[in-house]
């Protein structure tokens, strides 16, 4: 190969030697690839040739075999970032590090997120590049802790500006002193030697800062704000050391001083309004309380929250906070869960229903078993959800980066040309005039507020939709939900509440008690909400199970499994015909039941029809609502379920969908998807259930439903925490807001710059003014995206 790469993965799924062998002759296969497998260390070395194929080919590949590739995250704070470009070399030094697979940046969060190979790099590495490159950065830890160091470095930036204002207030008012009499200035003041007394540890102590970024910066190739504000405030310090020693030309100390201590406000007022922005986190881990009444040797004790485990019994007494996840085992109340859901109203808790960490106990008191804590529970998913969605760039985010990476060069050499065409043609060998101008060129045109426009509106955007139960997984989500012009919704669990009764029972060939002894004895082992629903109905009654054996799921049609040696069949129309058995005699009362929109359940032996059973899945209360703010949206929206056409309409009758998509067989559903894809729609999917998983992947974003299964919430880009469909709608909402706050910032920044260059360029704008500007810029696109908390869900 003419030029080599070299990487080891780490597989996942691999069970034997057929697993590795079948991997390594998969990829030998790709051009420019030689690799060799090992699978007791579970590992892949590979050669390539990067010119012919990426890591991520490779990747990819593995994955359509059929296996994983095992990766190490780690979170890093940095500090040290000045602009835009700061983000960008650093996100670009580590994604060039041997073993790291993506390395982002986030310049409002001030941290990186890197997905990496444990075997080829470390943490110890990636300090040690970001230190190389000019920066520093150490392990994100807790919040608490990282808040701290946040507040530490704002302490710092605070001293620093009020000392920079100190020492040049004095250098502002003899700048004021020539503009005439009304700003009388003491003569001692106006002394060269006094001046530079002033703006000499303001230029070097106070701006060292700058002189840093600057080195580190160009020694890496590349150009930031740093570089701008160096160049700027020197030319201006070295040429007034000069005219000292001339003794012919106008002093500009108070220029160069005046614009550090203008740079360093508006970095502060930046850093305070950036710390605005993180409120939302901040707010979460509040919620979370510091004790929990435990029981320990039989009493019940006082212990703080991280002394709680897996299986502990813990007391809630009425007014107090729920400390961690649970199941309640006795007593009984209602819960506040407006932190999760953004619903005022409580909700009742019985003995069998689970309970969330950090919502509020309002009346009784109950205990229950701790089944989540520490950073299982569903407070920390969330605040982990929200921090991985700032921490992830949304396809927006990477144009304004790309600008910023390109923009200081070309501002430094307008500022060289404009420096040039003063000099030699609009007012020839005039040094002073030709150097302000360059001067404000420079200054005026900081690329900060370019780089602050996206990542401060996805931080604000994504901690709002968090107060209302919403998580996007990531940005690019969050930017992709806004085009979302058709829904697919399924039926149970999304619309319904996923928990049918049992409401009529039909025996035909057996006696009432015999149909749901038979048929509630094979749904004991089913975990189909209407299966339960069955056995429910069963007990209620005080019937008893028999014993069942050769139980077996017949997807899409049913189950069937053996009572008293007896083959018992449990299903659908199509079920029961393929048995050969008439329905002729019951299908007037099975379509009366589907009409009312209950689905209706078939009993059979191989030989003869047992009976039929009907039972309701009631739809949720504000799920008509929700999807009549999808259709004004001009959304589609279609239903799709696995019920007949008749129980599908009904239900789609009741909450105003018009297009539904019946007897659709589970692996059926993604299909279903595509097939609005390839219509030209950006589809959104909603779904609950482990069935939903794969649709949940094909959808331009799949939105999970937070109380249905684990892998459906892991297969979507967004979850709805509380359950409820009107937060898609609010999900959408938040999405187009938060695109169209991200265009005002983008458009403000761009505006902004290519305004004021050409009026620096004219030599309309003092150097002190044009670093007043530019310190604003940033604070006004920072403060635009904390109008976004304001937004009425």
């Amino acid at each position: 190969m003419a030029s080599e790469a070299k990487a080891t993965l780490k597989i996942e799924g691999m069970t034997c030697a057929t697993c590795s062998t079948r991997i390594e002759k998969g990829l030998n296969k790709l051009d420019g690839v030689n690799a060799s497998l090992n699978l007791t260390l579970e590992k892949a070395a590979i050669t390539y040739d990067p010119s012919k194929v990426t890591l991520e080919q490779i990747e990819q590949k593995i994955k359509d075999l059929g296996y994983g590739v095992r990766k190490e995250k780690v979170e890093l704070d940095i500090f040290g970032m000045t602009c835009a470009a700061c983000s960008a070399r650093i996100e670009k030094g580590l994604n060039k590090m041997p073993g790291v697979y993506s390395a982002t940046v986030n310049l409002a969060m001030e941290r990186a997120v890197i997905e990496y190979n444990a075997d080829e790099v470390d943490l110890d590495d990636f300090i040690k590049k970001i230190r190389d490159l000019g920066y520093d950065g150490k392990a994100h830890e807790d919040e608490q802790i990282g808040e701290s160091a946040k507040e530490k470095e704002l302490r710092k930036k605070r001293n620093k500006l009020i000392t920079s204002a100190i020492l040049s207030l004095p250098l502002l008012w003899t700048m004021l002193g020539h503009m005439g009499a009304m700003f009388l200035v003491p003569g001692f003041m106006m002394n060269p030697w006094f001046q530079l007394l002033l703006a000499t540890p303001v230029q070097f102590y106070i701006g060292y800062q700058f002189y840093h970024g600057a080195y580190s910066a160009l020694k890496n190739g590349s150009a930031n704000m740093d570089v701008l504000v160096a160049l700027g405030t020197s030319a201006a310090y070295f040429y007034s050391i000069y005219g000292m020693i001339v003794g012919t030309h106008q002093l500009y100390f108070e220029t160069s001083a005046i614009l550090i201590t203008l740079v360093l406000f508006g970095k502060y007022l930046e850093a305070l309004a950036k710390g605005r922005t993180s409120d939302a986190i901040k707010k979460l881990i509040d919620l979370q309380a510091k004790t929990a009444m435990v029981q320990r040797d039989g009493e019940f004790i006082e212990v703080p929250i991280k002394e709680v485990v897996k299986g502990d019994i813990v007391m809630v007494r009425p007014g107090e906070k729920i400390p961690v996840d649970g199941e309640i085992i006795d007593g009984f109340s209602s819960v506040d869960e407006s932190m999760l859901t953004g619903e005022s109203i409580p909700v009742d808790k019985k003995i069998g229903d689970t309970v969330i960490g950090a919502t509020i106990n309002k009346h009784g008191t109950f205990k229950f078993k701790a089944t989540k804590v520490g950073k299982d529970t569903a407070l920390a998913q969330i605040i982990k959800a929200v921090e991985e969605a700032n921490s992830t760039k949304a396809p927006i985010q990477r144009m304004a980066d790309v600008i910023s990476g390109i923009f200081v060069p070309i501002v430094v050499a307008i500022a060289l040309l404009t420096f040039l065409g003063y000099y030699f043609f609009v007012d020839p060998y005039n040094f002073e005039h030709a150097l302000v101008n360059a001067i404000a060129v420079l200054v005026i045109a900081c690329p900060c507020a370019l780089g602050l426009a996206t990542p401060t509106s996805i931080m604000v955007g994504t901690g709002k939709a968090a107060e209302h139960g919403i998580l996007f997984k990531g940005g690019e989500h969050l930017e992709n939900a806004k085009k979302i012009n058709a829904i697919v919704l399924d039926k149970t669990g999304t619309i319904t509440k996923g928990e049918p009764e049992l409401t009529d029972t039909i025996p035909v060939n057996a006696s009432e008690e015999e149909l749901l002894q038979l048929v509630g004895s094979v749904e004991k082992s089913s975990e189909h909400p209407i299966g339960k629903a069955i056995v429910k109905g069963m007990e209620d009654k005080g019937i008893p199970l028999l014993p069942v054996s050769d139980f077996e799921i017949i997807p899409g049609k049913g189950l069937k499994a053996k009572v008293n040696e007896v083959m018992v069949y449990i299903g659908t129309r199509k079920l029961i015909s393929e048995l050969g058995l008439s329905i002729e005699t019951i299908e007037e009362k099975m379509a009366r039941f589907e009409e009312q929109g209950k689905t209706v359940v078939l009993a059979a032996t191989e030989t003869r029809i047992l009976g039929l059973i009907a039972v309701a899945d009631t739809v949720k209360h504000d799920s008509k609502e929700a999807i009549r703010k999808l259709k004004e949206m001009g959304i589609k929206v279609v239903m799709i379920t696995g019920d007949n056409q008749r129980t599908a309409r009904s239900i789609a009758e009741q909450v105003g969908v018009d297009e539904i998509r019946a007897e659709v067989l589970p692996e059926d559903k993604a299909k279903e998807v595509q097939k609005l894809k390839d219509q030209g729609y950006i589809v959104a999917m909603v779904g609950d259930g482990i069935n939903d998983a794969p649709a949940l992947a094909t959808a331009d974003v799949g939105i999970a439903i937070g109380t249905g299964a684990d892998i459906a919430i892991e297969a979507a880009d967004v979850t709805l925490i509380g359950g409820s469909l009107k937060g898609v709608a609010d999900a959408i909402y938040i999405s187009k807001q938060t695109l169209k706050n991200i265009k005002q910032n983008l458009f403000a920044s761009l505006f902004y710059n290519s305004i004021s260059i050409p009026v620096a360029i004219s030599g309309l704008l003092a150097p002190w003014i044009a670093g007043a500007a530019m310190a604003l810029s940033s604070v006004s696109v920072v403060l635009n995206s904390l109008r976004l908390k304001n937004i009425k869900v």
